[in-house]
């Protein structure tokens, strides 16, 4: 299960990183803390994204871009 909240985490790196933004950008960005964005990006942390947390991301204000663009094509087989 955890598989899916990596793969939505890895694309939000992703495209905070491609845009040169510092997790304090993309926190202000989308109105959460610096600290929230730090524990969502480490793995060894309980935080994650939820659904409206991506519909945040892509919203025109953030990424400007389809909350699809934070799932997989097919879907990830359970380990």
């Amino acid at each position: 299960m955890d598989d899916i909240y990596n793969y939505a985490t890895l694309i939000m790196i992703k495209k905070r990183k491609e845009r040169g933004w510092t997790q304090q950008q993309l926190a202000d960005f989308c109105c959460l803390s610096r600290s929230f964005i730090c524990d969502i990006e480490n793995s060894h942390k309980r935080a994650r994204l939820n659904l409206e947390h991506i519909n945040i991301l892509a919203s025109e204000n953030v990424f400007n871009c389809s909350p699809k663009d934070f799932l997989p094509n097919k879907a990830i087989p359970e380990k």
